[in-house]
């Protein structure tokens, strides 16, 4: 015979409403008393109806993940994200329900059928029409990246623009003074992603604060893509000693690119990349990079959001600091 709450409570020696409220959260229960029903719970292997909890607490144990899979996102590192929140959520025993378009009919038919407790959304634009939406709705909202206006919601990412900044004054540091950004796909620039803006930013900056000239190029994800943004590059700086690339797709075929065009690294050009670390440590030569680190901000994402679930905390913002990493890509300019 299933175990009942009314085991529970008659093994811990208290009463239905308490065994409930341990459960769901809704009252302060004395830490003895908790304890106590914990235990019956484990020894009595109680396991809570999930449609019952549900009701109980209002709280349906999963969270919404908005991670639209465009044909100019890279899945390999949308997954690396998914993959810390999905692993965050578990130790909140928590599951993921992964909405993989960026309809706002979705994400409200999600929200208004009461499926989720939080949302946490990805690929975020600079004016993202599906912000004031999120504002809207009775879930609490975490954004992996960084709109204009957050208007109140939380929001997490790597500090792109710092990054931007960080990869152009090392490599001003070592001595070059013509340097490009060879970056994310038009598109993805033209839906004004925030990411992409942020990196253009603090790139801009970096180059100016170190009075060194300074190109920025689209590059679509492709080999041809790579081959047009290097040789655009090629015409705008002839003499270019030093590239950050932040294109993880098309990083490989950059690198092709510029030993085709007999620029070899780092002897005649230095490439600093923003990746994640496994890319640039899996190229022919270990690329010094700026990792973007996307299952610890999944993480985060998590535990923001439960933040806001289980404490009612406020909205907040966090941006990882970026850290550079020197391999053999870079040396100092050449002679």
């Amino acid at each position: 015979m299933a175990t009942t709450i009314d085991d529970v409570a008659r093994a811990a020696g208290v009463s239905t409403s308490t065994v409930s409220y341990v459960l769901s959260g809704k009252r302060p229960i004395s830490e003895p008393t908790r304890q106590r029903v914990e235990r019956a719970i484990r020894d009595l292997g109680y396991r809570p109806h999930a449609g019952a909890r549900a009701l109980a607490s209002s709280r349906t144990d999963v969270l919404g993940l908005m991670a639209p899979l465009r044909v100019d996102v890279n899945f390999s590192v949308i997954m690396q994200f998914v993959t810390g929140i999905v692993s965050a959520a578990r130790t909140y025993g928590h599951d993921v329900l992964l909405l993989t378009s960026d309809e706002i009919a979705d994400m409200e038919r999600v929200a208004s059928g009461s499926m989720v407790d939080a949302l946490v959304m990805m690929d975020v634009e600079a004016d993202d029409p599906r912000v004031p939406v999120l504002t809207g709705l009775s879930q609490p909202a975490v954004l992996i990246g960084l709109p204009r206006d957050p208007e109140g919601l939380s929001c997490v990412d790597l500090d792109f623009a710092a990054a931007g900044r960080l990869a152009a004054q090392h490599l001003a540091r070592l001595g070059h003074r013509r340097i490009a950004l060879i970056g994310s796909p038009r598109a993805v620039m033209e839906r004004h992603t925030s990411y992409a803006e942020r990196m253009i930013e603090g790139f801009t900056r970096g180059v100016t604060e170190s009075n060194v000239e300074g190109v920025v190029e689209a590059c679509e994800a492709s080999t041809a893509g790579a081959s047009d943004a290097v040789d655009r590059v090629l015409a705008r700086l002839p003499d270019v000693t030093a590239l950050v690339v932040h294109n993880e797709v098309a990083l490989p075929w950059v690198l092709a690119t510029l030993r085709e065009r007999g620029r070899h690294v780092p002897d005649d050009v230095s490439v600093v990349a923003l990746c994640p670390s496994d890319v640039a440590l899996g190229q022919l030569l270990p690329l010094t990079s700026i990792d973007i680190p996307a299952q610890a901000i999944g993480e985060v994402a998590v535990e923001m959001a439960m933040a806001r679930v289980v404490r009612d905390e406020p909205a907040e913002t966090r941006l990882l600091a970026p850290r550079l990493v020197e391999r053999g890509s870079t040396a100092a300019r050449p002679a």
